[in-house]
């Protein structure tokens, strides 16, 4: 007689692992801009996005603890995920195996098959051919818009979780309109106001006048509306320093700096709809980027091309018909690059070059006749770089902060949230 016998199902460590905590332990990784490069000697633009790569960093995080329950993993694979030589383990690599392809399934990276190349035949008619050189070749991977969109969601929550906040309002003025939620106390219709008729008052005013009586008849004095609070719409442009700079002297200012620049554009898409974002980089010159390419920008060449930035920032500011218009800048050098006239660019990296600052300080000043607002995050506590921003500050009535890349998320959110316009018409 056949007999079945079933026993308890011992699932697949593999299975056991969070994989969204896993994607935020592994932010600095997929968020790389060039620090680790200074070190190991390659490229700075070289994005490190090959397998192996990723195999590493998700060992590191394991081997950090509290991703893979105890229950879930033998002692014995325990003990070889804290082994230095945990990569030579058959069982650890099949973890990391099944790992890649959760996150390939889940759709967290895109894995790159290497190009297949095919070897010409030794022989032709006329004779032989030498031995073709092998091409080196190693399958990479690129992360998603949903690990981007992930990535600036976390340090979002977790920025807005350290200063005490669980909810977002909008830019709120002084001023007061007939818009959509209400904020005030109800006051009679005027001819141009939006119809958001405060219906009780209005059926009590008819009421009061004719008496209560069936059909109530009601006239234009009867009307009232809710008063709300004016709520503006805000054109941003992210003015990001990614000269060399950022990751010198041992700390990496520029991930920070895109952490930061992710969740601000995660917040303005979710709770500022009618609000704009867009990124500018500058070093020796200046581009626009597509937020969604922000995560894989790396630091570019050496020198700071302030002005540059200004000029970029304000062409798509000047597109954008907001209420309130600014640029956000996060640096941590002084500018030190012009573009001249006829396209070469002028650099001096010595002290603060007078042609530069005054140059660039007449680009503020242009901004400042636009009537665009300059807010300057400053990774650097030099006098002579105090003393710059203090003047920029100072020309366009902006907010400077000097800061860490640790606190920069908290002050750069807050003060975007929290900031009231002065002047609406």
């Amino acid at each position: 007689m056949k007999v079945i016998r079933y026993g308890k199902y011992v699932g697949e460590p593999a299975d056991a692992v969070d994989l969204d905590e896993l994607v935020k332990r592994m932010g600095d990784f997929f968020l790389q801009s060039g620090f680790e490069s200074q070190f190991y000697g390659v490229s700075e633009m070289d994005n490190q996005r090959s397998m192996e790569a990723l195999k590493e960093a998700i060992l590191r995080a394991l081997q950090e603890g509290d991703l893979l329950p105890e229950d879930a993993m033998s002692e014995e694979l325990r003990k070889m995920l804290q082994s230095p030589q945990a990569q030579n383990s058959q069982a650890v690599k099949d973890l990391l195996e099944k790992l890649m392809d959760r996150l390939a399934q889940e759709g967290f990276i895109n894995p790159q098959q290497p190009p297949q190349v095919t070897p010409p035949h030794q022989n032709t008619a006329r004779g032989s051919l030498g031995q073709p050189q092998e091409r080196q070749t190693e399958a990479r991977f690129e992360i998603t818009d949903k690990t981007i969109d992930f990535l600036g969601f976390k340090t979002l929550q977790d920025l807005m979780g350290s200063v005490g906040r669980s909810s977002f309002g909008r830019h709120d003025t002084r001023d007061l309109s007939t818009g959509v939620e209400s904020g005030g106390v109800s006051r009679p219709y005027e001819f141009g106001d939006t119809l958001n008729m405060d219906v009780s008052e209005t059926l009590f005013n008819a009421v009061r006048r004719e008496g209560v009586k069936v059909p109530i008849e009601m006239t234009y004095s009867d009307l009232m509306v809710h008063q709300c609070e004016y709520q503006s719409s805000c054109a941003t442009v992210l003015l990001l320093d990614c000269s060399h700079s950022m990751i010198l002297y041992g700390e990496d200012r520029f991930t920070p700096a895109k952490r930061v620049a992710m969740a601000l554009s995660h917040l303005i898409r979710t709770q500022y709809p009618g609000d704009t974002l867009s990124l500018v980089l500058f070093h020796d010159s200046a581009e626009e980027v597509p937020l969604g390419e922000l995560a894989r920008v790396q630091v570019g060449p050496y020198y700071t091309n302030t002005r540059e930035g200004l000029r970029m920032a304000q062409r798509i500011l000047l597109r954008q018909k907001k209420d309130m218009r600014q640029i956000i800048m996060i640096t941590d050098g002084k500018p030190s690059a012009l573009t001249l006239e006829d396209g070469r660019i002028y650099k001096n990296a010595f002290g603060l070059d007078p042609f530069v600052v005054g140059q660039t300080l007449e680009e503020v000043n242009k901004c400042k006749r636009a009537g665009i607002l300059i807010n300057t995050f400053m990774l650097a506590t030099d006098y002579s770089l105090v003393h710059f921003v203090q003047k920029i500050t100072e020309m366009c009535r902006g907010k400077a902060y000097f800061t860490t890349p640790y606190t920069l998320g908290q002050y750069l959110l807050m003060d975007y949230m929290q900031r009231k316009t002065k002047q609406i018409h």
